[in-house]
C-alpha cells in the first residue's frame, strides 16, 4: 500500500495500541499467576546444551508434533513455519503505512522474499483448511468438544493468507482495492493478537519457554522441599513450572489418545488434569490454600493413572503430566486424606514385611537356598536384584531362575543381596514418601555394606527406582535391565531347533518410554523366533495396567487395562507373547484367558525374554556365550 494518510496513520496507531493493550491485559494475569506460584524446588537449568538442542528440535523443528501425528502434525508445523516466514514481512507491512516498507518488488531481495512468503501462504492456507475440517467434521474424540474459538482462529489465519496472496498483484497497481485489501489484512492481524492469550492458542507465546524450562528427565518426580512440603495439596504448593505448563496446554488431546485409563472407560483424562489445574489458578489464584483436588480435579481420576508416561511422551508443548499427577497423590496421601483399603494394605505390607506382596522375608530366603542362588559377597560381577515379584511371585521366580541359568551358561558371576526390601516403586507412584524413604534408605545401607559395584534386575520398575529415584536418598548404584545384558550376550549366534515361532513383544512402559530400551529385548527374541509387532508398539505401546500402584488397588472401573492390551497382542496371531517385566507377565497371565476366548483357539504362550534365552541353551551343560 502507498504511504497512508494522516488519518489512516492515526487509526492504525490507535488499533496497534488497542491490540497490544488487550493482549497484555490477559497475558499479564497469566504471567502474574506463574510468578506468584512458588519457586520450583531442585530446578537447575544446567546443562544448557541439551535444552538448546531440545528447543530447536521440538519448537523450531516441530519434531515431536510431526513424529507422533504425521499428517495433522505436518499441517500444524506448516502453520508455525509459515508464521515464522511471515515475521519479517509483517514488520515491513506495518512500516509501509509510514513510508518505510523494506520488502518491495523494487529490490531483488524483496522480490525473492515476497515470492518465498507467497509459497508459505499457500501452504498455510491449505494446512489450516485441513485442520479446520479435522476439528469440525472428522472430530476425533480425544480433541474434546468442538470449540468456536478454534473456528475463529482458523478463519483469521486463512484470511491473513488470502489477503497476502491477493495483495501481490493488487498493491503494485494501487487503488481502492489494494487499500481495502491492506486494511483487511492489517485489522485481521491486529484482531488475532489479543485472541492469543484469551484462548488455547496461548501456547504460541508460552510453549517455547515450557519446552526449554521443563524438568530434566522423563517423568521425573521432584523431591519434596523440606518438612512442610507434602506434595500438591493446595494452591500454595503449585510451582512455577506446574503453572507454566498448565497455561501452555493446547488441548490437542494427544495425551488423551494414548492414556490407557481413558481408553478403557476410566474417569481419568490427563488433559483434564492439566486443564483442571489451569482452571484452579484462574479461579482461586496461585498461593491460595483451597484444596487442589475437588472442584476442578477429581481424586478418583488422580488415582487411576498407571504412570505409563504415554501422556508426557506425546505432549508437543513440553507438559509433564506425571509429576503433577503424582504430586496430587502425594498431597492426598502424605496429609492422610486418601482412604483406600487396598492402598492401606500395600503400605502396611511395606512397613511390616518390606515387600509389596506381604510375604515374610523368610520365604525369599527359602527360595534362594532351595535353588542354590549365591549371595553377593563383593567378588561377583553382578549383584542380581530380585525385586518383590522375582523373590515371592511364582512366575517371577521362574524368570529369575531362567536368567540365572543364562548367566551361569555365559560364565557371568552374580550373587543376590542377603537382605532386600521393596525398592519403594509402588509407594513412590502412589505418593507415600515416608514409605519410600524407609525402604530406600534400608536398601541403600545394605548395598553399601556389600560394596555393590554393578546391578542387574528383571524388573524395569526396580531399575527405574534404584537408578533414578534412589538418588534423592543418596543411592548411586549402576543398574541395568536384564534385556540389556542378554542382548550383549546373544552375540549373533542363532540357537534353537530350527523352529521359529511368531513372537509378539510387548514393550513395558518402564523399559521403553522411561529407559528408551526397544531394540535389545527384540534382539533376544529374534534369536528364538520371528518378531512381529502389535498395533501399539515401541514408544506408542499400550500399558499392561500394573504401573502406578494399580496392580495393588483392586478392581478397575470400566474395562480392565490388561484385558485390552492382551486382546491387542492376541490379535496379532502370534504363538508367543514376549515380555520383559514380571508385572506385565502377571497382568497378561490373568487376562489371556478372556482375551483369547473370542478367537476360538488356545491363548498364546507367555514367556519372559530370560525364559526365551534359557530355552536356547543346549542341555549338554557347555558354557559359552549365547
Amino acid at each position: 500500500m502507498a504511504e497512508a494518510s494522516g488519518v489512516e496513520r492515526a487509526i492504525l496507531i490507535a488499533l496497534i495500541i488497542l491490540s497490544l493493550a488487550l493482549f497484555w491485559v490477559r497475558l499479564r494475569k497469566v504471567v502474574n499467576a506463574i510468578h506468584r506460584s512458588r519457586p520450583t524446588p531442585d530446578f537447575d537449568i544446567r546443562p544448557i546444551g541439551p535444552r538448546v538442542r531440545q528447543f530447536f528440535s521440538e519448537v523450531m523443528g516441530q519434531a515431536k508434533v510431526i513424529r507422533q501425528r504425521p499428517l495433522p502434525g505436518l499441517a500444524h508445523a506448516f502453520v508455525f513455519w509459515g508464521f515464522c516466514a511471515f515475521a519479517l514481512y509483517t514488520i515491513s507491512h506495518m512500516a509501509g503505512a509510514f513510508g518505510d516498507a523494506f520488502l518491495t518488488t523494487a529490490t531483488p531481495f524483496g522480490r525473492f522474499y515476497l515470492l518465498f512468503v507467497a509459497v508459505w501462504a499457500i501452504a498455510v492456507a491449505v494446512a489450516i483448511t485441513g485442520l479446520f475440517a479435522r476439528r469440525f467434521f472428522v472430530r476425533p474424540v480425544w480433541l474434546g468438544k468442538v470449540s468456536g474459538e478454534s473456528g475463529v482462529i482458523a478463519a483469521l489465519i486463512f484470511i491473513l493468507m488470502i489477503t497476502y496472496l491477493a495483495g501481490l498483484p493488487l498493491e503494485p497497481r494501487g487503488g481502492i482495492a489494494a487499500r481495502a485489501n491492506w486494511w483487511i489484512h492489517t485489522v485481521t492481524l491486529l484482531a488475532f493478537l489479543p485472541l492469543i492469550p484469551q484462548t488455547k492458542h496461548l501456547h504460541l507465546a508460552l510453549s517455547p519457554f515450557t519446552v526449554f524450562l521443563r524438568r530434566a528427565g522423563f517423568s521425573r518426580i521432584p523431591p519434596l522441599d523440606g518438612d512442610e512440603d507434602f506434595g500438591l495439596d493446595t494452591g500454595k504448593d503449585v510451582t512455577r513450572i506446574d503453572a507454566l505448563q498448565a497455561y501452555t496446554c493446547v488441548e490437542c488431546g494427544r495425551c488423551t489418545e494414548h492414556c490407557p485409563a481413558f481408553n478403557t472407560g476410566k474417569v481419568l483424562n490427563p488433559k483434564d488434569i492439566i486443564l483442571g489445574l489451569r482452571a484452579y489458578l484462574n479461579e482461586e489464584g496461585a498461593g491460595n490454600e483451597a484444596p487442589l483436588v475437588g472442584k476442578h480435579i477429581l481424586e478418583e481420576a488422580a488415582f487411576q493413572c498407571t504412570t505409563c508416561g504415554g501422556c508426557e511422551f506425546q505432549c508437543p508443548v513440553g507438559i509433564q503430566h506425571l509429576p503433577v499427577i503424582i504430586g496430587l497423590r502425594r498431597g492426598l496421601v502424605n496429609t492422610g486424606k486418601w482412604e483406600n483399603e487396598y492402598g492401606a494394605k500395600l503400605f502396611l505390607n511395606l512397613e511390616r514385611n518390606g515387600n509389596s506382596l506381604g510375604f515374610p522375608a523368610s520365604e525369599r530366603q527359602k527360595f534362594i537356598e532351595k535353588n542354590g542362588l549365591p549371595y553377593y559377597d563383593g567378588t561377583q560381577e553382578y549383584c542380581f536384584w530380585l525385586g518383590c515379584m522375582g523373590a515371592y511371585d511364582p512366575q517371577g521366580r521362574e524368570i529369575v531362575l531362567a536368567l540365572a541359568r543364562v548367566l551361569r551358561h555365559a560364565g557371568i558371576t552374580f550373587g543376590v543381596p542377603r537382605k532386600e526390601k521393596c525398592t519403594g516403586d509402588p509407594a513412590r507412584r502412589l505418593g507415600n514418601d515416608l514409605a519410600v524413604s524407609q525402604v530406600a534408605e534400608a536398601n541403600i545401607e545394605t548395598l553399601r555394606e556389600a560394596k555393590v559395584r554393578k546391578m542387574v534386575s528383571i524388573c524395569p520398575h526396580c531399575v527405574r527406582t534404584i537408578g533414578t529415584d534412589w538418588r534423592e536418598f543418596g543411592g548411586t548404584f549402576p543398574i541395568e535391565h536384564h534385556s540389556e545384558l542378554l542382548a550383549r550376550l546373544n552375540g549373533g549366534r542363532e540357537a534353537g531347533n530350527g523352529q521359529r515361532p511368531k513372537v509378539v513383544f510387548h514393550d513395558p512402559c518402564y523399559l521403553g518410554r522411561y529407559r528408551n530400551i526397544y531394540d535389545e529385548p527384540r534382539a533376544v527374541v529374534a534369536r528364538y523366533g520371528e518378531v512381529i509387532e502389535p498395533r501399539r508398539a515401541r514408544d506408542r505401546s499400550f500399558c499392561c495396567g500394573a504401573g502406578g500402584g494399580q496392580m495393588f488397588l483392586g478392581e478397575e472401573q470400566g474395562k480392565r487395562v490388561n484385558v485390552e492390551r492382551a486382546q491387542q497382542l492376541v490379535a496379532t496371531g502370534a504363538e508367543v507373547i514376549g515380555t520383559a517385566c514380571p508385572f506385565c507377565q502377571t497382568m497378561f497371565r490373568d487376562a489371556l484367558g478372556s482375551a483369547a476366548a473370542g478367537t476360538g483357539g488356545a491363548p498364546p504362550k507367555l514367556l519372559d525374554i530370560a525364559q526365551i534365552a534359557a530355552q536356547q541353551i543346549p542341555q549338554t551343560g557347555d558354557t559359552h556365550v549365547l
